[in-house]
């Protein structure tokens, strides 16, 4: 399994691309708006793509303990992740 992260702000380290949608299998985001943003900009590219919110608010700081431990439990669902 191979993952990437992307952010959906322009301005991101790594922002999100079309190429980045077209690799991926399914495209998770944090919040509505994230999503309602990759569809706005992303339409072509989306099809028979899964956009998936978790519904965690974006107000964390990059590998905060409580944000991971969020990740951890929504992601539970669609990859085999072990408590460490």
């Amino acid at each position: 399994m191979e993952t990437l992260s992307a952010g959906t702000n322009r301005d991101a380290e790594t922002p999100l691309s079309d190429e980045l949608i077209e690799w991926a299998d399914f495209v998770f985001v944090m919040e509505r708006a994230h999503r309602t943003k990759v569809e706005k900009r992303h339409r072509s590219v989306l099809k028979g793509k899964h956009v998936i919110v978790l519904d965690i608010p974006d107000e964390y700081k990059f590998m905060d303990p409580h944000l991971v431990r969020l990740l951890k439990t929504k992601m539970r669902r669609w990859l085999p992740i072990e408590d460490k």
